[in-house]
């Protein structure tokens, strides 16, 4: 994986293999950023990346200057290592060890953007329930966005706040807000 801009463009990050990730390839994830460059100014935004894994979104954010980030996952390896690169890096990342739903049914914050990868394999209702969090607890402030990325097979556009979706190879990204 490597940083596609910002104050640390180009840099490579190597995880380790034993890690259950599957890190956004660069082609989509400079697509994403693109698409998010045209709607927000990244120094003034607060990020929500949940499913983190090894931080591939928070550190594209973080390199941006993007001065709140939050990263959500389950794994400790995870979180271990997203701590070690924002240290290494000396980026301003927080990072939380927790079950995404637990942390989504438990927080009160809110956020301009929220970043959800979870695995592939999920489930169509457990995502809805992601934005059904995300949207009924206010957890997004008022002109932010929800992106989830998912497999490209998978159709979530019946899903309340739903707005968009792009593909980029054999992923894709859900857009919903408020």
């Amino acid at each position: 994986m490597r940083i596609i801009s910002g104050t640390h463009k180009g840099r490579k990050i190597i995880a380790p293999n034993n890690l259950p990730v599957r890190p956004t390839t660069d082609m989509a994830k400079e697509a994403l950023f693109n698409i998010l460059a045209n709607n927000y100014y990244f120094d003034e935004l607060s990020v929500l990346d949940l499913f983190c894994g090894i931080g591939s979104i928070s550190l594209e954010f973080a390199s941006r200057e993007t001065p709140s980030i939050t990263c959500v996952d389950s794994h400790r390896g995870c979180i271990k290592f997203v701590n070690s690169i924002s240290e290494k890096l000396e980026l301003d990342i927080s990072t939380i060890l927790s079950d995404v739903y637990k942390f989504l049914n438990s927080t009160s914050g809110n956020w301009d953007i929220i970043f959800a990868d979870p695995p592939y394999d999920i489930s169509t209702e457990k995502l809805t329930e992601i934005v059904t969090l995300v949207l009924d607890k206010g957890l997004l402030k008022s002109e932010g966005l929800l992106i989830i990325e998912h497999s490209k097979r998978l159709d979530l556009s019946s899903i309340i706040g739903f707005t968009k979706v792009k593909t980029y190879g054999s992923s894709a990204f859900s857009f919903f807000s408020k």
